[in-house]
């Protein structure tokens, strides 16, 4: 019995001599020791190299001279004629090489034609009415990884995009001119799309094509200046509808 005593009484003391032999690093256990200091340095270099990656073949900023089509539908693209081309001039800052910071403006002219009495104008035909629209956008670009896909992908440049925008609108009323004062407001609006740049020359100039949904609150989205005074009479309900834009641009990269 008293073996037994001892042997459990000294089996903790032996055993704390026996780690007490093994090598500790005492850099594990100081309190002030960094145990990730290895994983640190991998990424801190990996970060510098993909950097100096950056600086070497990526693109700063680029500059976007723009034509292309504004379009709508519904209501609104019923009561419009498109009249090209739309303008726009755009700036972009690479953030690295798929994600990008941008803001630009945009400018496109519409027209369309009342000839008979409607709500808003009882006493006389509208007439020809034409549309001014003006926009400012800030936007965010992110570049497909196409580095496993096929060359002419790649050399494509394929990137999905959202802008906030802001779209100011003017109805100038050219049969009315003295009598009717022009409509003019903004609203805020969403543009979501893509687009592809095709290089002219590498890292310096580029043809680009950009697609874009628009989902915009105009000021007279729902006014009942247009809509018919019979059931049967001309007119539209109101004007709603949303906007497609297709930008050609020519960009610019340093």
């Amino acid at each position: 019995m008293k073996k037994i005593f001892l042997i459990i009484l000294f089996t903790p003391l032996i055993a704390f001599a026996q780690v007490g032999d093994v090598n500790i690093n005492e850099d594990d256990l100081n309190i002030g020791g960094d145990i990730f200091n290895d994983f640190n340095e991998d990424l801190d270099s990996t970060q510098m190299m993909e950097d100096e990656r950056f600086f070497r073949y990526g693109r700063f900023f680029s500059l976007q001279l723009s034509l292309g089509l504004t379009s709508f539908d519904g209501n609104r693209g019923k009561a419009y004629d498109d009249d090209p081309p739309s303008y726009g001039i755009g700036i972009n800052y690479f953030m690295d090489f798929q994600t990008t910071f941008g803001m630009g403006m945009e400018f496109s002219k519409h027209h369309f034609f009342v000839d008979e009495t409607v709500n808003g104008f009882r006493d006389q035909a509208p007439g020809l009415v034409d549309v001014n629209i003006i926009r400012v956008y800030f936007s965010t670009r992110y570049y497909i990884d196409t580095s496993d896909l096929g060359t002419a992908i790649t050399y494509a440049n394929p990137y999905l995009t959202l802008r906030l925008e802001y779209w100011y609108l003017t109805n100038k009323f050219r049969d009315q001119e003295g009598r009717v004062p022009n409509d003019s407001g903004g609203g805020l609006g969403l543009g979501l799309g893509g687009g592809l740049e095709f290089p002219v020359k590498i890292k310096e100039s580029y043809i680009g094509l950009e697609l874009l949904y628009h989902s915009v609150a105009f000021h007279d989205k729902y006014t009942q200046k247009y809509r018919a005074i019979t059931d049967n009479g001309f007119g539209f309900e109101d004007l709603t509808g949303n906007v497609y834009t297709t930008m050609v641009s020519y960009v610019i990269n340093w």
